[in-house]
Parts: C-alpha cells; sequence; structure tokens
C-alpha cells in the first residue's frame, strides 16, 4: 500500500532536486527514499528502478526547460529569439544542472514519444531557427551547430571549466553573434563527395 501522502509527482520532485543537489550520477532510489525517510521498498510503489527514476527527471525536467525556452522567445525571431533560446539555455543548465543533465540523456522510445517536454523542446529548437530561413537537411544541421555549442558552453561553466580571467558573460555574447552570424549566412547546398 502507498504510504500517505506519498505519489509519483512528490517522488519525481524530490528526484529531481536531489539530481540537482548530488549530481544526476549520485542519484539513486535510495536517495530518494531517504528523503522522504522511508524504506526503499516503499519507493519502489511509485518508481520501479533507477532507470525509471532517471526517466521520470528526464520528462519532469524537458517540461520545465521547454516552459523557459517558449517564454524566452514568445514573439521573437532571428537574433532577438536566438538569444532568449541560448540564455535561458544557459540559465536552466547552471541553475539546475543535474536535470539539465537528463534532458541529454537518450531515452527508450516509448518514453521519448510519449514526454511533451521533449516534443516540445525538439519544436521550439526548430521554430526558432525557422527564423533564419532555414530548411531540411540545413535546419537539421544548424540545430547540431547551436545545440552542441550550448550544450558545451554550458556544461564547461558548470564545472567551472573557464579558467581565464576574461568575464564568462562577455565571451557568451560574444559567440551568440558569431553564431548568428553563422545562421544567417548558413549554406543551404553541400558539396557531394566523390
Amino acid at each position: 500500500m502507498p504510504r500517505q501522502g506519498l505519489t509519483s509527482a512528490r517522488v519525481s520532485a524530490a528526484a529531481a532536486e536531489l539530481a540537482d543537489a548530488v549530481g544526476l550520477s549520485r542519484l539513486t532510489v535510495a536517495a530518494v527514499a531517504r528523503h522522504f525517510g522511508v524504506s526503499d521498498a516503499a519507493l519502489y510503489v511509485h518508481v520501479r528502478s533507477r532507470d525509471a527514476l532517471i526517466e521520470q527527471v528526464a520528462v519532469r525536467a524537458a517540461a520545465a526547460l521547454a516552459d523557459e525556452l517558449a517564454m524566452a522567445v514568445a514573439g521573437r525571431s532571428g537574433h532577438r529569439a536566438l538569444v532568449g533560446f541560448a540564455d535561458a539555455w544557459r540559465a536552466f543548465a547552471v541553475a539546475r544542472p543535474g536535470q539539465y543533465a537528463a534532458t541529454q540523456l537518450p531515452l527508450p522510445p516509448e518514453v521519448g514519444t510519449s514526454s511533451a517536454g521533449h516534443l516540445r523542446l525538439i519544436e521550439l529548437s526548430y521554430a526558432m531557427l525557422r527564423g533564419y530561413g532555414l530548411a531540411e537537411p540545413a535546419l537539421t544541421d544548424a540545430m547540431r551547430f547551436v545545440r552542441s555549442t550550448l550544450h558545451g558552453f554550458a556544461s564547461l561553466e558548470v564545472v567551472d571549466g573557464f579558467g581565464h580571467p576574461r568575464a564568462v558573460d562577455a565571451s557568451w555574447h560574444s559567440i551568440l553573434d558569431a553564431v548568428h552570424t553563422t545562421l544567417s549566412t548558413w549554406p543551404t547546398h553541400r558539396r557531394e563527395q566523390q
């Protein structure tokens, strides 16, 4: 029988907070059970395994990130949309590192395709880039470029990976200007390999 007041939603919310506090790699069912002061067995009523717990965190975090990205790009296009999108992405990754890490994990198809947050992340990302007049296959190539740039910067920032005394924000704004320039002149035709 489920413990009074303990729900799947509360379990996933606590797991998300713990992931940020201790790191996603250290998130366990036992740690969440300790958080609630219950046995591991009591938690298994709400989550079947550690993998399922991580999946719950990923789905929850994707929805939260999608909400923040949507607000950041609403009514904007081109450079303004890119900056809003990138700033929201970076802020989420830095403020919620465990949850952000969960959003980057591959999920089983049945989880990923039913996660409204993950689907919205894809839609928002591609919509932002359509403001640059890109169509497939350039759209996907450009998305991979933007995602790897934002992810790389945020991942380094989270671990204090920028040792140079230049202000990190100054570098960030220069990088976003460079990304905008690149997207504005994105090659739409690729030379075929011989």
